[in-house]
């Protein structure tokens, strides 16, 4: 296992990083960015310091994410619910909801360094959790992971101009979706887990965080559906109402691990521009003819200027369906090319969609 790790940290160093992020829109311009990626030339005549890839993409990725809403929603703002599946958000589902807001959490709980000594690690996440929420109901649950020069605060989802708490408003209070909870993790499952950190082989061993310590601890402390229990309890019986996603790298974690090791605990699947260690799709295709469990549903969006992980990510996902059974393009399955870069238009945009497929 450990082997494994270290030679994807290795194809990571040499694939100009898992994953860059790059800036993201206005938040007046919600539509998926137009303009390629740009391309740096040097000439031969020109003395310029050779570019650090791995550098550059976690200064983009670590960069600040305008997140303010365009404007917001007041008191008797009609309801209509008309979201679909698109290439760019509408302008509604991204005001700030003063009338039906739900709120955000941040809470600290105890994994421990999975990569290293075993040893306790205090850990934090935020937590959203819709307008209305109530201890007598159950909700299912949304993981969303960051990416390489992230933490559990890249999306943003930190307070009440989170442009994820905007959408979920939105869409919950037009009738769109069902409301439900939302995670933002910290991926990394070591003592450093600083997004500062230049040892990114702590993300690979993500899974054993999520099935120890994070997910119990989000249904002992939250209405889930699960039938929690200090002494275990049956954690695949509630795996269609867990749903897993990330960008970039958390797009790497979801296929990886969310497919890879654990469809015991989860049925629906978003991987937004997944990094370039994202397995290919023969095998992941091959874990699902293995599994006994069956997919809800996978979607996958990537920009098309993205070159960081179009290639990669295509590899991992785009002609999977053709190579199982346990997907089928149009039903369980979806494959979003749009344009784009490697950047928050896209992965805002992948959640508004992804947000509209789960728990359906």
């Amino acid at each position: 296992m450990r082997k494994r790790i270290l030679m994807m940290s290795a194809c990571v160093l040499t694939l100009s990083l898992m994953c860059a992020c790059g800036k993201t829109a206005s938040a007046s311009d919600v539509s998926v960015s137009e303009t390629p990626a740009s391309e740096t030339s040097v000439s031969e005549e020109a003395s310029v310091e050779t570019p650090d890839p791995i550098k550059e993409a976690i200064e983009a990725e670590t960069s600040s994410v305008d997140t303010e809403p365009a404007g917001e929603v007041k008191a008797g703002a009609e309801r209509v619910p008309d979201a679909e599946i698109s290439t760019l958000i509408p302008g509604k589902y991204i005001k700030s909801q003063f009338v039906e807001g739900g709120t955000i959490e941040k809470i600290s709980y105890t994994s421990k360094d999975y990569f290293g000594d075993k040893s306790d690690v205090e850990k934090e996440a935020y937590v959203y959790l819709p307008y209305g929420y109530d201890e007598s109901k159950q909700y299912n649950v949304l993981y969303l992971m960051h990416g390489i020069g992230g933490d559990e605060e890249e999306w943003g989802m930190t307070g009440s101009t989170s442009r994820v708490k905007c959408i979920m408003d939105n869409l919950i209070y037009h009738g769109d979706i069902e409301p439900f909870i939302v995670v933002t993790p910290n991926g990394r499952s070591a003592k450093n887990h600083s997004k500062n950190s230049s040892d990114f082989n702590s993300f690979y061993v993500f899974g054993e965080e999520l099935r120890n310590d994070l997910i119990p601890y989000i249904e002992s402390h939250y209405s889930t559906y699960a039938e929690y229990s200090e002494d275990g309890y049956d954690m695949a019986a509630t795996r269609n109402h867990r749903a897993m996603a990330g960008l970039s790298m958390g797009g790497m974690q979801t296929i990886n691990i969310g497919i890879g090791e654990c469809l015991d605990l989860f049925s629906y699947y978003g991987a937004f521009s997944a990094a370039p260690t994202s397995n290919v799709a023969s095998v992941t295709a091959k874990t699902l003819d293995a599994s006994e469990y069956e997919i809800d549903y996978f979607y996958n969006i990537c920009g098309k200027s993205d070159g960081t992980a179009l290639a990669s990510h295509t590899a991992a996902a785009k002609s999977i369906a053709s190579l199982t059974d346990k997907l089928t393009d149009g039903e369980n399955f979806m494959w979003q090319e749009v344009s784009g870069a490697h950047d928050f238009n896209v992965w805002y945009l992948g959640f508004y969609n992804f947000a509209q497929l789960v728990f359906k």
